[in-house]
């Protein structure tokens, strides 16, 4: 009876032994006497202790430095450069089986792989162009790594250029130059905005002179208007007395020079001057005194 306990304990122990879980993030390769038997998905797995060993394999996007590296550019300057692959193993069982029996340390050949493409790209390219061509040697680099692991049952999901340093002394005349660049263009601009300035006030001065020569217009108009209604009253009221309005021009410059003029008192002269000033001529005034003593 206690040889069946044991032997109960035995397959017990013996099944716990087998166990296996395998992650969401992973895939399981079960060989069983050295030979590729089965893929363990996620989830519970048994295998046949001894017999059977199951292998995990992380299928999760992974990340690998390029490790920084001297390259030669075709300006035959030296250039420190580094990258970035991202990549990971496809879920399915091919590329799963094919990422362990198709190549050996998958990461090592792609750190390799990459430097390698790296050295390629960039040994073409001048060290400006490949400064300011970055996803240009990220899309060749995605390209080719893409291309060679594509029966390594790889994705390369992404490669990121990490640096580009030149040496020293020519990282410092690039600065030199860059600051000469940005120089220049804000000279430009004051350039400009000075322009605008001037422009600006020349266009103002010539407002400024259009509006005094429309106030001219306006003044010389309205005098115009003037002496056409002097000459209208003229024409109206000195009619026929050309000769009188002649004399009383005289007779105007004569006073405005202080001059003293002799004027007979019955002359029609002395009788238009008193008209302007309010007083009646003389003639008509005897009229009235006359006319007044005969009603007396």
């Amino acid at each position: 009876m206690y040889w069946l306990y044991g032997v109960i304990g035995i397959l017990v122990l013996f099944f716990l032994i087998g166990i296996r879980i395998v992650r969401p993030t992973g895939r399981g390769l079960v060989e069983r006497l050295g030979k590729y038997h089965h893929l363990a998905n996620p989830g519970f797995n048994w295998i046949i202790p001894m017999i059977d060993r199951l292998f995990l394999i992380n299928i999760t996007e992974v990340m690998v430095d390029a490790e920084p590296q001297e390259i030669i550019t075709n300006d035959n300057l030296n250039a420190r450069v580094d990258a970035q692959v991202y990549f990971k193993v496809k879920s399915d069982e091919e590329s799963v089986k094919n990422s362990q029996y198709k190549v050996f340390d998958y990461r090592y050949q792609i750190v390799n792989l990459a430097r390698t493409t790296l050295r390629n790209i960039i040994g073409t390219m001048t060290l400006k162009s490949a400064n300011s061509e970055r996803g240009k040697i990220n899309s060749e680099l995605h390209k080719t790594l893409s291309g060679e692991t594509a029966n390594w049952g790889l994705e390369i999901v992404r490669t990121e250029l990490k640096e580009i340093d030149p040496p020293s002394d020519v990282q410092e005349t690039m600065n030199k130059v860059v600051k000469a660049e940005n120089e220049k263009v804000a000279a430009i601009d004051f350039a400009t905005a000075t322009e605008t300035m001037a422009d600006g006030a020349r266009r103002a001065e010539i407002k400024k002179a259009e509006g005094i020569r429309q106030a001219n217009i306006l003044e010389a108009e309205g005098e115009a208007q003037a002496i056409k209604l002097v000459n209208e009253a003229a024409d109206k009221y000195f009619v026929g007395n050309a000769q009188l309005l002649r004399k009383l021009e005289t007779v105007e410059r004569s006073l405005a020079g202080n001059a003293k003029i002799v004027i007979p008192a019955g002359s029609e002269l002395v009788n238009v001057i008193g008209e302007l000033a309010g007083v009646l001529p003389l003639s008509k005034k005897r009229d009235d005194q006359e006319t007044g003593q005969a009603r007396n």
